[in-house]
């Protein structure tokens, strides 16, 4: 009777384990936990049912001297087996790999940032500023009237304000401005508004005043998001000048009156 009383203690608890272990994974695996965890979880429940299965088990024979330094000497053997047998089994990890996985995220990080395009827009910009000082020494050379000023200028004022707002396409890439903003379609907009109409609802001023100071404006139903400062105020330590400028002429373009763009609210 005490065998099958046993029997029946071991076989309950043993469904009781296996089914919180299911459980377990099953949370860790709903709340994106990797899968190494997910088997820990498991053996844990599995170790808890095996403790209280124990614990309702019969007592055994009372050891003395050297058998139960014997016995005592074979617990921990079997306990220390089993610890790193199994932990043995699980996915181990070598530091080393992962610092090679770091440093190749932080590489590319690198060659988006500061070592790679942020050095050639910089480079892009001051070829674009000498090219006005030229087209404006050339124009002086000239003289004429105003009518020669006008038709000269007028092209390569063109192509020069085609030329910042491809840098400041480049910057809205570059800075990420699509994780929280949407944008022709892509990006996210959660955290902050759609943008595609904000040249008609705000001047380039503004726009500016909005990336080095996130609190001097905010977007209509954000009020969370401003209230938590969603936007980080990093740009202005972040950026060169003529980086925020490219970026204000990008915005500035955007003038897609179809899209529900929110109204700015001046905070400031």
């Amino acid at each position: 009777m005490a065998e099958q009383s046993l029997t029946r203690n071991i076989i309950k608890k043993g469904i009781i384990g296996v089914l919180l272990g299911i459980i377990l994974a099953g949370v860790a695996k709903a709340t994106h936990f990797p899968l190494v965890f997910q088997v820990m979880f498991f053996i844990y429940a599995m170790l808890g049912a095996g403790v209280f299965i124990l614990l309702d088990a019969p007592s055994l024979n009372r050891l003395e001297g050297i058998k139960a330094i014997i016995g005592l000497v074979l617990f921990y053997l079997v306990l220390s087996g089993v610890y790193i047998g199994g932990a043995s089994g699980l996915p181990q990890y070598d530091p080393e790999i992962e610092k090679g996985k770091i440093e190749k995220l932080l590489k590319a990080r690198r060659a988006r940032t500061q070592q790679g395009k942020a050095e050639e827009l910089i480079a892009r910009a001051k070829a674009l500023n000498e090219r006005a000082v030229s087209i404006e020494q050339q124009l002086k050379v000239l003289g004429g009237g105003v009518q020669v000023v006008e038709e000269a200028a007028t092209p390569a004022s063109t192509a020069a304000a085609g030329d910042l707002v491809a840098l400041g396409q480049e910057q809205w890439e570059l800075q990420e401005c699509y994780n929280c903003h949407k944008l022709f379609g892509k990006g996210g907009k959660k955290r902050g508004p759609e943008l595609d109409n904000i040249g008609n609802l705000m001047t380039p001023e503004a726009l500016r005043q909005k990336i080095l100071d996130p609190k001097s404006w905010k977007a209509e139903g954000f009020d969370k998001q401003y209230k938590k400062g969603k936007m980080p105020d990093k740009y202005k330590d972040l950026m060169f000048d003529e980086e925020v400028d490219a970026l204000v002429a990008f915005l500035a373009t955007l003038k897609n009156a179809s899209v529900n763009t929110p109204k700015p609210i001046k905070m400031k």
